[in-house]
């Protein structure tokens, strides 16, 4: 009930501090601006322009490029942890998977700008080492932690007796795994991989350092090299440089409404498999 109603409260403060870009602007307008333009030049005195097209593609890009990366790799291990390593191996890994979660975000920042971008220069021959491949990288190590422990939880409560079952009727391991365990574990997957996804949109100090500040959808749209901008980053680059009753300062709250909006719808389905994963397994993950 606290939790709800903080998050009430933070919903209503963000709500409150982005109104007056729809007041100013009206309400059509500025959403056929916000969804209509790829230009950003919120700081131009003469005319400003509010187009978020660009920086909603970029967040995402890289989100897209992080969870391609991600899943398989996260799976992969999850399913090597629950069912392939003795019990006491899985006692030892885990712990340290997870223990990955806890590292601060900018020093995964400072991997990407001291390591990735200049051997990303010197091997690829790109211009800017800072862009969207390099942050999705980092972005999906950033995300495995989470999508390894749940999906590893997932199916280690899918129990026992659905894999010796298997084994009695014949299946081998791999047939048991991807024929059984894991499509029994498929409410839980799922949420692991959006939770995944929830961790890569919400990242910001990674975002800023590794992707570069150009509010711009790539050209061709599969440069994957390109120079693009965040949500997150756009906010925390420009959120302590604009006045206070600004435009400039409101439409950047519309920003934060926008993804704290889908986060919450992330969370609410990321919450209704979780709650499939528990009555499928009886409520032992």
């Amino acid at each position: 009930m606290y939790g709800r109603r903080c998050g009430a409260l933070i919903f209503g403060y963000i709500f409150t501090k982005a109104m007056p870009f729809f007041e100013e602007i009206g309400l059509w307008e500025a959403l056929k601006e916000m969804f209509g333009s790829a230009k950003w030049y919120p700081a131009d005195d003469h005319d400003p322009i509010f187009g978020m097209l660009s920086i909603i593609f970029g967040t995402l890009y890289v989100t897209t490029i992080a969870i391609v990366i991600a899943v398989p790799v996260s799976l992969a291990v999850a399913v090597f942890l629950s069912d392939i390593v003795p019990f006491s191996v899985r006692q030892v890994v885990k712990p340290i998977v997870e223990l990955l979660a806890a590292i601060p975000s900018v020093t995964f920042g400072f991997f990407a700008v001291l390591i990735v971008k200049p051997w990303m220069q010197d091997s690829l021959g790109v211009t800017a080492g800072d862009n969207a491949l390099n942050c999705g990288i980092i972005l999906a190590f950033m995300a495995m932690p989470t999508i390894v422990s749940v999906a590893e939880d997932s199916l280690s409560s899918a129990g026992r007796g659905i894999r010796e079952g298997s084994y009695a009727l014949g299946a081998t391991r791999f047939e048991m795994l991807f024929g059984v365990t894991i499509p029994a574990a498929k409410s839980g997957i799922i949420a692991a991989i959006i939770l995944g996804i929830m961790r890569a949109v919400g990242e910001t100090m990674l975002v800023l350092m590794a992707c570069g500040t150009a509010a711009k959808i790539p050209e061709p749209i599969w440069n994957l090299t390109s120079q693009i901008h965040t949500i997150t980053a756009a906010i925390c680059a420009e959120l302590g440089e604009t006045p206070e009753g600004s435009v400039h300062r409101s439409a950047l709250f519309v920003m934060a409404l926008l993804l704290l909006v889908f986060t919450l719808i992330l969370n609410t389905i990321s919450g209704y498999f979780l709650s499939r994963n528990e009555k499928a397994t009886g409520g032992s993950a």
